[in-house]
């Protein structure tokens, strides 16, 4: 008879999809908000997007435990710069901390995968998009979670952001207008909760611009 055991693991993938989209004077970040274990729905109205700074703003799919912890201490490190600085960080300032951040807890990771979303110094939209160790890179566009192999080809398809090897460097930002990029992800989700379990019951949709943050929620499918 072969020997049994039962392994614990401190990790959980509580699945769920994560989109950003950048824009000339916008930046689009959008998530579902499922929160799944196995073959079982925890909840069907859990908000996977945080609000790190008036103009950033992070979604986060995997264990969201550690999404949590992560986001505390984020928010500490915030409010420490915020002392002693008389500001609140920038976006391309808070997607470095992140990194370092997740850097630091390289030997045992917070099992998250993050778009981090917002507009920069100049008012410009940025998206920058990380591993579960810190790695990221500043793209015109991004999608993380268990949906983002259905959704990155379809994005790849209809935005084609240019190289990052092309000199001189070419801007990442996407062509659209707001109102089509609110479109184009709320396309991308409800063709992603159709073949994606762990995708569904509904959309958020945060939107920054000079004007400030807004939100907008979308229904999916509840299957």
């Amino acid at each position: 008879m072969t020997k049994q055991q039962a392994n614990w693991s401190p990790y959980d993938n509580n699945g769920g999809s994560c989109v950003a989209i950048a824009g000339a004077d916008y930046c689009v970040i959008a998530a579902d908000t499922r929160m799944s274990t196995g073959y079982n729905i925890l909840t069907r109205d859990y908000s996977k997007i945080c609000k790190l700074a008036d103009k950033c703003v992070m979604a986060s799919s995997g264990f969201q435990a550690d999404v949590k912890a992560l986001q505390k201490q984020l928010a500490a490190r915030h409010l420490i710069y915020q002392h002693q600085h008389n500001k609140q960080m920038s976006c391309p300032a808070m997607a470095q901390l992140l990194s370092n951040t997740l850097y630091y807890k390289r030997f045992f990771p917070y099992y998250s995968f993050n778009v981090l979303g917002g507009l920069d110094s100049e008012g410009k939209g940025c998206v920058f998009t990380y591993d579960a160790v810190g790695s990221y890179e500043k793209v015109g566009y991004s999608s993380q979670g268990s949906g983002s192999t259905l959704i990155m080809p379809f994005l790849d398809n209809q935005l084609k952001s240019p190289s990052p090897l092309l000199l001189p460097a070419q801007d990442a930002v996407t062509p659209l207008v707001e109102a089509e990029a609110i479109d184009l992800v709320k396309t991308v989700f409800a063709s992603a909760s159709e073949r994606d379990i762990y995708t569904g019951d509904k959309l958020e949709v945060v939107v920054i611009n000079a004007d400030g943050i807004r939100r907008e929620y979308m229904e999916l499918r509840k299957d």
